[in-house]
């Protein structure tokens, strides 16, 4: 059981009580932590604010990462609450549903540059307002899959969105090193989740996953939660940062079959 005692804790990317946020969430909140969670919209909020009778988090605030003015204030209120953060969780990806189920291929310019902001880009604005509160260090992580370095069919659109984003956190990793800052990529297998279910034929990817996995065991969002645990203890190496880290059964080491 990691010891998280003492920690702030961002969490970005909540949807609902099968989101892999959510088991971040968990994982962290039992282990000590004090959280701040943010949701998207009034929609997404009647979702997510049932969820946190059970976590350990004060702060419950509004941030589409698409508002800039929303995103400081988030960041302001933390920076006023708790003066620091210890942990940054950016758990979020958006496409079209035209460009993520259609061939990359044919694509809209919209689609790509919109999937790519809240994708990816979204994840170096947080990076650069957290990095300003992770005064005696910290993680940032994001999350992934491994459709973003080999061809998974019906992925699309989120497999060079992805792979930007595994790029993005290598170099970030470089950048805030020198500051303690670590910076590192969670890829699980295919989890049921609400944005899992947009892809096109997600129960066969799915399926296909677990039965060619070295372990044929589904992936759980309390593995992700245990997985981030670990990495935000002061136990974990402060040298492991850059890193994509797979949970996924070893699928990741599988050639074709």
């Amino acid at each position: 059981m990691s010891n998280l005692k003492g920690k702030k804790v961002l969490i970005m990317g909540i949807a609902n009580e099968a989101s892999i946020a959510y088991g971040c969430a968990r994982a962290l909140s039992n282990a000590g932590a004090e959280l701040c969670v943010t949701y998207a919209n009034d929609k997404t909020k009647q979702h997510v604010e049932p969820l946190l009778k059970g976590l350990n988090a004060p702060l419950f605030l509004k941030c589409n990462v698409t508002d800039d003015e929303e995103c400081q204030g988030v960041f302001a209120t933390i920076d006023k609450q708790w003066g620091n953060l210890d942990v940054l969780l950016h758990s979020i990806a958006f496409s079209l549903l035209k460009d993520l189920q259609g061939r990359v291929t044919d694509c809209s310019r919209a689609g790509f540059l919109e999937a790519m902001d809240i994708s990816c880009h979204s994840f170096i604005r947080m990076a650069k307002y957290a990095e300003v509160l992770m005064k005696n260090g910290g993680l940032i992580a994001t999350v992934s899959y491994v459709g973003s370095n080999m061809v998974i069919p019906d992925y699309g659109l989120m497999g060079p969105v992805k792979a930007a984003l595994e790029s993005v956190v290598k170099y970030l990793a470089y950048e805030l090193g020198n500051k303690n800052i670590r910076v590192n990529v969670i890829s699980p297998g295919p989890i049921k989740t609400r944005a899992a279910s947009g892809i096109k034929n997600f129960d066969t990817l799915y399926d296909e996953a677990l039965k060619r996995s070295m372990t044929h065991t589904p992936i759980s969002i309390d593995e992700v939660g245990s997985l981030l645990a670990f990495l935000a203890d002061d136990g974990a190496s402060k040298n492991i940062t850059g890193q994509i880290i797979y949970i996924d059964g070893g699928f990741n080491q599988l050639g074709i079959k």
